[in-house]
C-alpha cells in the first residue's frame, strides 16, 4: 500500500503554611500532555460527580485501541505507566476517525509518549517527530505518522510499542481544536515565545519574541505552525512543548484551582475533542492524579526523541532519521523505570 508523499513555587514559605495548600495543586500536571484528557485530575469536592460525568460523556471512547495481545510487549511489574498521546489537526484533515484497526486517510500530527514512573515523582513526555522513519508492523518502513493511515489507533500503538519495546497502558487522542476552548476557558495562557514568526494559519498576526498571553485562536495558530520555520517540525514541537508547559502553569495556579466555574468550563471545553481508550476514564485519571501529591510543575520533563537529523528515503521522501541506538537505551530505561537517570545523564529536559 502506498501513501501520498508528504513533504515553583519557590520553597521559601514555612513548612506549616505549605502543608495547608490544596493538595490537588500537584494533581494537575498531567493536563499538559493531553490538554485536558487529564483535566479530570482537577475534579474534587461537591461537584466531583458532575465533572466526571461531563468528562466521561463528552469524550469519545476508542473501543479497540490496542493491537492483538500476541503482538505486544509483556506487562512490567515496576508500577510505572506509559500513555501514548496523539494530536490530530482537523485543519489539515477534516476526518477524525478513532476506529480501532481500520485504515484511514488521516495521519497523526503529534505523537508523545508520556512515562509516569512508579514513584510518581516525575512525569516524562517524549515528543516523537511525525516524520521519523520507522518500521510499521506488517507494512514496512514509513514515516511514523503513517501508521494511523495504515491501520488506525491500534497500529499506531503497535508501532510505538515495537519502537521502544515497551507496553502502552493508555491512549489519548486530542484534536488541536480543543486547545482553543481550553485556552479561552483559562482566560488566556502566557507563553514565552523564543523565535518570532507570523503564522500562516492566522494571517496578519505576528508572535513577537518574549512573554505574551495567547487567546484560544492565537494558541491554536501557535501549536499548529510549521511552515514559518526553516526546520519545520522541529520548531513546531518546541512550541507545542512551550504551550503545554504554560497550560500546566496556568492550570495549577491558585486562581484556577479555587475557581470551580473555570474548572467546569475547562472540562466542558476540552472533552468533546478528546478520545481515550475505554479504561482511561475520569475515575482512572483522577486516581492517578491523586498519586501526584508531591509533584510540582518543575517535575515535568519534556524532550524530543533523539534523532540523526533529516534524510531522504529510498522513494524520495524527506524524513527524520531515527537514532535507534538512543531509542533502544530509552526503551530500556523506561522498562527498568530508570528514565530519570537516563535524562539526567544525557542532559535532556524541557524543549530539548
Amino acid at each position: 500500500m502506498t501513501l501520498p508523499v508528504e513533504n515553583e513555587t519557590t520553597e521559601t514559605e514555612p513548612a506549616h503554611r505549605r502543608r495547608k495548600r490544596p493538595r490537588k495543586t500537584a494533581r494537575n500536571v498531567l493536563l499538559g500532555f493531553a490538554a485536558a484528557v487529564l483535566v479530570a485530575g482537577l475534579i474534587g469536592g461537591g461537584y466531583l460527580y458532575n465533572l466526571a460525568q461531563t468528562f466521561n460523556s463528552g469524550t469519545t471512547k476508542i473501543d479497540s485501541a490496542f493491537p492483538d495481545e500476541s503482538t505486544r510487549p509483556p506487562k512490567t511489574a515496576t508500577g510505572a505507566m506509559n500513555i501514548l498521546v496523539m494530536g490530530k489537526d482537523k485543519n489539515a484533515d477534516r476526518s477524525l476517525d478513532t476506529d480501532d484497526t481500520a485504515a484511514t486517510d488521516q495521519r497523526t500530527d503529534t505523537l508523545m509518549l508520556v512515562h509516569v514512573p512508579a514513584d510518581r515523582k516525575n512525569v516524562f513526555a517524549i515528543s516523537i517527530m511525525r516524520d521519523t522513519w520507522v518500521n510499521i508492523p506488517g507494512m514496512g518502513e514509513a514515516k511514523i505518522n503513517a501508521a494511523m493511515a495504515y491501520g488506525g489507533v491500534a497500529l499506531t500503538v503497535q508501532t510505538v510499542e515495537s519502537l521502544f519495546q515497551q507496553r502502552i497502558d493508555h491512549v489519548a487522542m486530542v484534536d488541536f481544536e480543543g486547545f482553543k476552548g481550553l485556552t479561552d476557558a483559562l482566560g488566556g495562557v502566557e507563553v514565552n515565545v523564543q523565535t518570532p514568526f507570523s503564522p500562516s494559519t492566522l494571517p496578519g498576526h505576528t508572535f513577537n519574541a518574549g512573554k505574551q498571553t495567547l487567546n484560544g485562536t492565537e494558541a491554536l495558530a501557535f501549536v499548529r505552525e510549521r511552515k514559518s520555520f526553516p526546520d519545520a517540525d522541529y520548531s513546531r514541537v518546541k512550541n507545542q512543548q512551550l504551550f503545554l508547559k504554560a497550560v500546566i502553569s496556568k492550570t495549577i495556579s491558585k486562581e484556577t484551582l479555587l475557581n470551580p466555574v473555570t474548572i467546569n468550563n475547562m472540562v466542558s471545553a476540552i472533552s468533546p475533542f478528546v478520545s481515550v481508550d475505554k479504561d482511561f476514564d475520569a475515575a482512572t485519571i483522577g486516581s492517578l492524579a491523586f498519586q501526584f501529591k508531591d509533584l510540582r510543575e518543575k517535575d515535568t520533563v519534556m524532550f524530543t526523541l533523539p534523532n540523526l537529523g533529516v534524510g531522504t528515503s529510498a522513494d524520495g521522501q524527506s524524513i527524520v532519521v531515527a537514532d535507534m541506538a538512543a531509542i533502544s537505551e530509552i526503551g530500556k530505561a523506561i522498562g527498568q523505570d530508570q528514565l530519570g537517570a537516563y535524562v539526567a545523564a544525557n542532559d535532556l529536559g524541557s524543549g530539548s
